[in-house]
């Protein structure tokens, strides 16, 4: 199942949870209502997340997703010197709620497996886009960052999604 599917039924699922517990309370809060996106990296639709310096490309999955996932238990990580292609995926994350591919943002060959997350899957829920990284790509095509969202973007398509 794709992140971006997956996590629009788990919106509506929280979205029920957060208004049936919001008359409990006025103090109750919507912080988490919706995720942080950073500057400086480009999204995919499918929540996950691409940073391009010089000539290799950090991926991992967004704020975003790994909120609607929850705890995360497992990453299936690939190898490195594997070819991924932009939409195709390369992995999955299981939490304890579902499990979900996660699909490269763009084209290129693995040149780095984040190892840490076999031992610490949980490192995409603390961190996402610092110590929660999957893998690093040698872009075959630098130019797929221009189809993909800036910041701006994805948060609107995120709050539409949500909503």
């Amino acid at each position: 199942m794709a992140l971006g599917m997956w996590a629009s039924s788990t919106a509506n699922a929280l979205r029920i949870s957060y208004a049936s517990k919001a008359h409990l309370s006025p103090a109750f809060s919507f912080s988490r209502c919706f995720s942080t996106v950073l500057d400086g990296l480009k999204y995919a639709s499918s929540h996950e997340w691409v940073k391009h310096e010089g000539p290799v490309a950090t991926i991992g999955i967004t704020d975003h997703a790994q909120d609607h996932l929850g705890e995360v238990v497992f990453v299936d990580l690939p190898e490195t010197g594997v070819a991924v292609t932009q939409g195709g995926s390369f992995g999955a994350v299981e939490s304890v709620k579902a499990t979900s591919d996660v699909n490269s943002p763009i084209s290129g060959e693995i040149v780095e497996v984040n190892t840490k997350l076999s031992e610490t899957p949980g490192l995409i829920n603390s961190s996402p886009y610092e110590d929660g990284w999957i893998i690093k790509v040698k872009p075959s095509s630098p130019s797929e960052l221009g189809s993909l969202m800036g910041p701006k973007e994805y948060t609107k398509f995120c709050e539409e999604e949500d909503h």
